[in-house]
């Protein structure tokens, strides 16, 4: 299926105005500079109460701006390696990218070493919160994740086929999804985003993201494309449908990890099984789509994945998946058994930006 989403295309060169600020001939996007004062003011001197979350290069503290606006700060951890780059990636990538489905950065600080981060504030904090932290104070109805699932994949939609040059973001996962006051999702943490140009089908690059969450041949060969977010992205499905974290090995006695476990229900016909067991109302029909949209976002062989547009329709309508075109999933997991893993790794291949173009079969809409 081939399958157009979006219309007029933004040029690269209209993304980010640079200028050069005292960052060592860095360059640094032309966005609002707070002082290093002013955040410490803001935050209560990053105190741990305002502490909200915590990214792979620093802690994101909630601060009130003198005028009374709330914003989420994230510092860059001293310690992080190539920390200042890093920095630089994430400001040049979103400060003038403009989406509803994507985390607004307002400004920055580069004051002497300070390195820091100010983004809107979200009201309901991240999916991983919502999903896996207490239930007491939030309730996700399917309804709820659904539109969840559907931003995020709007979101990554832009980044991948709208934008030029394309941006993989090489970071999807459940604490990387914030949620404002209606849980509209909007995708954050751009520090580890690539840029691609039209005529580049991979990246080779140094492997970095979340375990649970990384497409196979991205671990085995380094290659980067479109499709490692594509893969993660199912993963998130199968954890808003379950309520269960990827990292988490409890299905069942044998340990099995989400993925595992629920290519192992798709095979015995039970996906419902994967249900959330807070979920008390839900339409089958459309879960059981939504499990099966996951799996094909995760088959080991990246060519087999779909585009995000794709994806968007397989969610969105009330369609039949063409499930003779569905190959087993593809996962990498740490294990003192290697020959366990190499057999969870032999249908991964080298990965292109091609996508199969008969994954689903439109039916009759209601």
């Amino acid at each position: 299926m081939s399958c157009c989403c979006f219309g007029a295309r933004k040029k690269g060169n209209d993304l980010v105005h640079h200028d050069t600020r005292d960052t060592g001939g860095d360059s640094i996007a032309s966005t609002k500079n707070f002082s290093f004062n002013e955040l410490r003011l803001a935050t209560n001197n990053f105190h741990q109460i305002n502490k909200i979350g915590r990214g792979g290069f620093g802690t994101v503290y909630k601060g009130t701006l003198t005028q009374g606006k709330e914003v989420a700060v994230k510092t860059l951890a001293a310690e992080s390696r190539q920390g200042l780059r890093e920095f630089l990636t994430e400001i040049e990538t979103i400060s003038n990218v403009k989406h509803p489905n994507l985390v607004e950065i307002i400004g920055c600080c580069a004051d002497g070493n300070n390195r820091i981060l100010v983004y809107e504030y979200l009201e309901n904090r991240s999916l991983d919160q919502a999903l896996f932290g207490s239930r007491t104070s939030i309730k996700l109805e399917w309804e709820k994740r659904t539109t969840i699932c559907l931003g995020t994949a709007r979101g990554l939609a832009y980044l991948h086929e709208e934008l030029v040059p394309h941006i993989v973001h090489r970071d999807i996962k459940a604490s990387n999804i914030l949620l404002d006051k209606d849980y509209t999702p909007k995708i954050g943490d751009f520090g580890l985003a690539k840029l691609f140009p039209d005529n580049i089908t991979h990246i080779s690059t140094k492997i970095a993201g979340t375990t649970g969450y990384l497409a196979p041949e991205y671990v085995l060969g380094g290659q980067l494309t479109m499709k490692a977010d594509v893969y993660s992205f199912g993963v998130l499905i199968l954890e808003a449908v379950s309520g269960k974290s990827s990292s988490s090995r409890i299905w069942q006695s044998d340990k099995r990890s989400l993925l595992e476990w629920s290519w192992r229900l798709y095979q015995e016909e039970k996906l419902l099984e994967l249900v959330d067991e807070e979920l008390d109302d839900f339409p089958e029909k459309e879960v059981i789509r939504y499990i099966k949209t996951a799996l094909f976002c995760t088959q080991a062989n990246a060519n087999r994945r779909p585009m995000m547009g794709q994806v968007i329709e397989m969610l969105s309508r009330d369609i039949q998946l063409n499930e003779k075109e569905l190959t087993p999933p593809g996962f990498f997991e740490d294990s003192e058994d290697s020959s366990r893993s190499k057999l969870k790794m032999s249908e991964c291949n080298t990965s292109q930006q091609s996508s199969v173009h008969i994954t689903i079969t439109q039916v009759t809409p209601r």
